[in-house]
């Protein structure tokens, strides 16, 4: 009788078809060993993860080719742009003459027959090849003025190509608008035009809008001023405003320690004690700056009565004529359109690269006026 447990014979097989697993060899019954099924679950592991490890290297090796032609192609328009722009700035100098033309060309051709248009543009193709290659230049600079004068940054390197480029009978002409500012700033920029003035380059300044107190300092030193009939002129005077918190900080028991070394090292201070005696040199500061300020402008325009104008008072251009402080009434555009006539016309313009911090700044500051521009529109 055979044993529940006795291995079947060769050749047998389960109902389901399968082996049960026993194999014959020279009539002995042999069962597998176990080993070889390690062996081959070790092989399967060790091709599984080798096929693993060979997709993640292959996928960091397309990245990395990616990453690298991606930072190669940024250096390369990196470089070719540095070598395009200078690195301190650049100056723009832009033909106005061919401008102008322009413009009138373009409503003519709106108005006028083709026929009429054509004799026109004939005519002046004659007139020009008949007149004498020389004609004087004008270099047209802009400078809108802020607290502190910042534009006096790009001035100074205007000024200097200009001097550097400029013939006998060259004019500048400054498009100024200022409301004035900080005196040693402005100081500055008034003394960039007297390096024009000592290198016998005609300088001509036109004012659109205004040009008060540090922007009077700076229209002063031209020989000529341009006015619109309506820009404000003149404000000669010194003003300073302190506020101050001593009493603020004592009513809350608060101490603020001020350390100087000198007898007037700090007059008015914010957190400070202001005293008479600390309040009477300020005083005499601000009245020796408007003094040195009254002297300036006398230098430069000898005809005018600097004690009846140097009273801080402002006037419209129509008023100052009367008075002295322009010399013709008339905008900007009036003005170079008629030197258009007789020179060459160049607006020069020195362009400094700008950090991320400036152009941030000057979206934010340009976001706000447009911002109160809409508010205070109607």
């Amino acid at each position: 009788m055979a044993r529940a447990d006795a291995p079947p014979p060769a050749g047998y097989r389960h109902s389901d078809g399968r082996n049960c697993g026993m194999a014959e060899r020279s009539g002995v019954w042999h069962t597998p060993p176990r080993t070889a099924y390690r062996r081959d679950r070790k092989r399967s592991d060790t091709t599984g993860a080798m096929d693993i490890l060979h997709d993640v290297l292959g996928f960091a090796a397309r990245g990395f080719v990616v990453f690298a032609t991606i930072a190669l192609t940024a250096v390369f328009l990196v470089t070719i742009i540095r070598r395009r722009r200078p690195p301190r700035g650049w100056l723009l100098v832009k033909p106005l003459n061919q401008q102008i033309d322009a413009m009138g060309d373009a409503l003519r051709a709106g108005v006028m027959r083709k026929k009429d248009l054509r004799k026109l543009r004939k005519s002046r193709k004659k007139a020009k090849a008949a007149r004498p290659a020389a004609k004087p230049n004008v270099f047209v600079l802009d400078f809108k003025g802020d607290l502190f004068a910042t534009a006096v940054r790009n001035l100074r390197e205007e000024v200097t190509a200009i001097i550097a480029a400029a013939g006998k009978d060259d004019e500048v002409v400054v498009r100024l608008e200022s409301a004035g500012g900080a005196v040693p700033h402005y100081g500055l920029a008034a003394a960039q035009l007297m390096r024009l003035r000592d290198k016998a380059i005609k300088v001509t300044v036109c004012i659109d809008r205004i040009a008060a107190s540090g922007g009077y300092m700076i229209a002063c030193v031209a020989d000529k001023i341009v006015a619109a009939p309506f820009a404000i002129i003149g404000s000669i005077g010194v003003v300073a405003q302190v506020p101050n918190f001593h009493r603020l900080l004592k009513k809350h028991d608060v101490d603020f320690q001020e350390m100087t070394a000198g007898e007037f090292k700090r007059t008015v201070s914010v957190f400070g004690e202001i005293t008479e005696k600390g309040v009477k040199k300020f005083q005499e500061e601000l009245e020796d700056t408007h003094l040195l300020f009254k002297e300036f402008v006398k230098a430069h325009r000898p005809e005018l009565d600097i004690e009846r104008v140097a009273t801080g008072e402002h006037w419209l251009a129509r008023r100052g004529l009367e008075l002295g402080l322009v010399d013709q009434l008339g905008t900007s555009d009036e003005y170079l359109v008629a030197r258009a006539v007789e020179g060459n016309l160049y607006q020069v313009a020195f362009e400094r690269a700008r950090s991320l911090r400036e152009r941030l700044g000057s979206m934010a500051t340009n976001a706000i006026d447009r911002s109160l521009s809409s508010l205070l529109s109607p």
